[in-house]
C-alpha cells in the first residue's frame, strides 16, 4: 500500500464492534478520515457512515505483522479496539497478547505517531480478576514497542450494548430477587459510553494525553446493590430483594447470567470474575486534560433505555439506542409477530381496508376475544374498547381507536398504533403496503411486546396460543376485505 500523505488520517480497529461502531462516525464528525481495519469488508456495511468518502476499509489480520504495517502507513494515530473474550476458556488471554504484539510492531514499522487504547478500570496489584489482568497485560505489550501509548481505563460502560449494562438490565427486569455473590456490595465507578466516546475523540487533540495511563469515570462511585436498583426505578419496577450469598462463585454466577439473560456464558465468565474488583479512578487527570460535562449515572441509564426498538428516539444516536451490529440481545428484549401475504388490490384499497380496523367493524376474527380483553381492561382501569377515532376510517396521527392509539401514520404506506390498555410492557400494532410489481400488494402486519419484568415475560407466553388464531385471522380478513369489489 502506497504511504497516505493525508496529515489527519486515523487508523481503527473494532470498527464492527460496541465501541469502534460508535467511534467511526464521531471521528467523522470531528472532521478525521478513517481507515478501518475488517477481516471481512462486509462486515462494515451494515453501518451508514462506512458509505462515507472519507473511509477506507482494508482486510487484513491482525495477527499478520505485515500486512497490518502496510495498512497503518500514512496514518497519523490508531485506536487498537480488539478484545477476544468469546474465544472459549482463557484462550483469550494468549489471543489478546499475541495480537497486541503484533500490533505494536507493526505500528513501530508504518512510523504511526501514537496509539489509543480503551482497557479496564480496577486497583492494582494483585488479586486482578483474568479479565482485568488480561486489559493490563495489553497495555504492557502495545507500550512495549516504540510507538507512545495513550490509555484510558474504563468501569462499566452504561450504553444500550454494553454487556455489562445489559447483564444488569435482564437481571433487573426478570429477576424480582436475586441472589448475589458478596462483590454486590463492591464500588463501580460506571460511565456513560457518551462521555467514553468524547473522551476517545478528545485525546486525538490533546497532545498532553500522549503516553499517558489515565483513568475515566462518571461523577458518581456506587455499589453494584445501588446500580440494581437505579435500574429497576429507571425500568419502572419496584425494588429487588437481594440476598447476598457467600458461596456464590463467579463460575455459577455467570452460569446463572448465561440461563437468565440472552448473554452468552462466554462474555459473562469475564466479567462476573471482575465483579469481585474494585472499579474506582484514582485521580482525575482525564478530566483536567480533557474537560467537559459527564453524565450521572442516572441519565446515562435513562439515556441508554430510549430505546429505538419501539419507536423514534428524542436524543441523539450517540447518546442512546442500538445501532446496527450491536448483538441481538442489546436494548432489551423485544419479542416479534410478524406476518404478510399478497392482496389483490391496490395499495391505497389495502391500506382503507387497515384503517377501517376497530371499532364497530371488528378486528375479523376473534371480535370475543378482543371484547373480553377491552372488559378486562376497564377492570383494571384501562380505556377498553369503547374509544372511536374522531373520523372512524380515516385515522389521524394521535387519534384514539379502542384501546390503541395512532403514534404513526404514512398513507397509503404505514399505519402504527401503540396500546395503551394496561399492560405489564409495551406493545405495538403495526401495518406496512408495499406496491407489487403488477399493480397489486403485499400487506406485512406486524405485533410487538417489550415486556416489563417477570409479569411481562408471563404475559407474552400466557397470550402467545392465541397469535395466531388472532393475527392471521386479522391479516386474512384485512385481504378479504381489501379484494371486495
Amino acid at each position: 500500500m502506497e504511504n497516505d500523505p493525508a496529515a489527519n488520517r486515523v487508523f481503527l480497529t473494532g470498527a464492527t464492534g460496541y465501541i469502534g461502531g460508535r467511534l467511526g462516525p464521531r471521528l467523522l464528525a470531528e472532521g478525521w478520515h478513517l481507515r478501518c481495519l475488517a477481516r471481512s469488508a462486509r462486515k462494515l456495511q451494515s453501518r451508514p457512515w462506512a458509505a462515507d468518502p472519507r473511509v477506507q476499509v482494508v482486510e487484513a489480520d491482525l495477527a499478520d505483522t505485515s500486512a497490518l504495517a502496510d495498512a497503518l502507513r500514512g496514518c497519523d494515530a490508531a485506536y487498537y479496539l480488539v478484545h477476544s473474550m468469546e474465544v472459549a476458556g482463557s484462550d483469550y488471554i494468549r489471543r489478546d497478547r499475541e495480537l497486541a504484539r503484533a500490533f505494536a510492531r507493526a505500528a513501530a514499522q508504518a512510523n504511526v505517531r501514537r496509539i489509543i487504547y480503551l482497557g479496564g478500570l480496577g486497583e492494582m496489584g494483585d488479586g486482578l480478576s483474568q479479565h482485568l489482568s488480561s486489559r493490563r497485560e495489553v497495555e504492557h505489550c502495545l507500550a512495549d514497542g516504540p510507538v507512545p501509548l495513550t490509555v484510558l481505563r474504563a468501569a462499566m460502560v452504561i450504553g444500550s450494548g454494553s454487556a455489562s449494562f445489559e447483564i444488569l438490565r435482564y437481571l433487573c427486569e426478570r429477576l424480582p430477587v436475586m441472589v448475589t455473590p458478596r462483590w454486590v456490595s463492591t464500588e463501580c465507578q460506571p460511565i456513560a459510553i457518551a462521555d467514553v466516546l468524547r473522551y476517545l475523540v478528545q485525546c486525538l487533540r490533546t497532545p498532553a494525553t500522549t503516553g499517558q495511563t489515565l483513568d475515566i469515570g462518571g461523577p458518581q462511585v456506587l455499589t453494584y446493590r445501588q446500580m440494581i436498583q437505579l435500574m429497576a426505578a429507571a425500568l419502572g419496577l419496584r425494588r429487588r430483594l437481594i440476598v447476598p450469598v457467600p458461596l456464590l462463585t463467579p463460575r455459577l454466577s455467570s452460569l446463572w447470567i448465561h440461563l437468565v439473560t440472552p448473554v452468552s456464558y462466554r462474555v459473562a465468565r469475564p466479567l462476573a470474575e471482575g465483579l469481585k474488583n474494585r472499579v474506582v479512578c484514582r485521580d482525575d487527570r482525564a478530566q483536567r486534560l480533557m474537560p467537559g460535562p459527564l453524565m450521572t449515572v442516572r441519565e446515562a441509564v435513562a439515556a441508554a433505555l430510549a430505546d429505538p426498538q419501539l419507536g423514534p428516539l428524542e436524543s441523539a444516536w450517540g447518546d442512546a439506542g442500538v445501532l446496527p451490529g450491536d448483538p441481538d440481545w442489546a436494548g432489551g428484549k423485544v419479542f416479534v409477530d410478524r406476518r404478510s401475504t399478497p392482496v389483490a388490490a391496490t395499495p391505497q384499497a389495502v391500506f382503507d381496508a387497515v384503517c377501517r380496523l376497530g371499532g364497530q367493524h371488528g378486528y375479523h376474527r376473534g371480535d370475543w376475544l378482543w371484547h373480553i380483553r377491552g372488559l378486562i381492561d376497564r377492570l383494571a382501569g384501562g380505556p377498553g374498547l369503547r374509544r372511536i377515532a374522531r373520523d372512524p376510517g380515516h385515522p389521524r396521527f394521535g387519534d384514539p381507536l379502542d384501546f390503541w392509539r395512532v403514534v404513526g401514520i404514512d398513507p397509503p404506506r404505514t399505519l402504527s398504533l401503540r396500546a395503551e390498555m394496561r399492560l405489564p410492557g409495551v406493545a405495538l400494532l403495526e401495518f406496512e403496503v408495499s406496491p407489487a410489481p403488477d399493480g397489486t400488494a403485499i400487506l406485512t402486519q406486524t405485533a410487538r411486546f417489550k415486556p416489563r419484568g417477570l409479569a411481562g415475560l408471563a404475559y407474552w407466553y400466557a397470550v402467545l396460543p392465541l397469535h395466531g388464531y388472532v393475527f392471521s385471522g386479522m391479516l386474512q380478513g384485512i385481504r378479504r376485505e381489501a379484494e371486495k369489489p
